[in-house]
């Protein structure tokens, strides 16, 4: 058990059973009244996301989990394949556990995967990730005075907003965490 004043982003606690990752926490002090925590939480199961509160100085269930490194081999109908690259061995992970995370996962990439005892709950992609443009429209020279932006679709369907300058074809890096367009990559 940890104290909700020890709640960070990443912990995976238990709530009723069903197993949460925090993805946002905020600690408030009101002018009247006692101190509570807000957090944003993700089943890791169904992949809903709930906001909840809670008292400060409540206990909650924490969950210790092991996380893995795999490569991302190649899709299937039943899902992904991944392989530790230091064993060898393959598993299937199932859109279940992979959800929206997909969009970030091209072949041969690292990945890490979360495991409850045997069996894995969830993955978390790398921070950044090189994908292709595959459609975005023509940028005019003098569209705007300061910079601007065009959304543009990458390789896996992501769609993420990019400078006027980029077109098809060219390569760029993504962070992850906020959907956001880094730098050009030079191939």
């Amino acid at each position: 058990m940890i104290w909700t004043t020890d709640l960070r982003k990443g912990v995976v606690i238990e709530v009723d059973g069903v197993l949460f990752l925090v993805l946002e926490y905020q600690h408030v002090k009101p002018g009247k009244g006692p101190a509570f925590i807000r957090t944003r939480l993700r089943e890791l199961q169904s992949g809903k996301v709930l906001d909840r509160s809670w008292r400060s100085g409540e206990k909650v269930k924490d969950v210790r989990l092991e996380r893995r490194t795999f490569e991302m081999l190649y899709r299937t109908e039943e899902g992904l394949v991944v392989m530790d690259p230091d064993t060898f061995e393959q598993i299937i992970l199932d859109d279940r556990v992979v959800g929206d995370t997909a969009l970030y996962l091209v072949d041969n990439c690292r990945l890490e995967v979360l495991f409850n005892g045997s069996e894995p709950i969830s993955i978390d992609p790398p921070t950044f990730v090189d994908l292709l443009i595959v459609e975005t429209d023509p940028g005019l020279k003098g569209d705007t005075a300061s910079g601007g932006s065009k959304p543009a679709t990458l390789e896996t369907g992501l769609v993420v907003q990019v400078p006027l300058f980029l077109k098809e074809g060219e390569k760029i890096r993504v962070d992850t965490r906020t959907d956001t367009y880094i730098e050009r990559v030079k191939s």
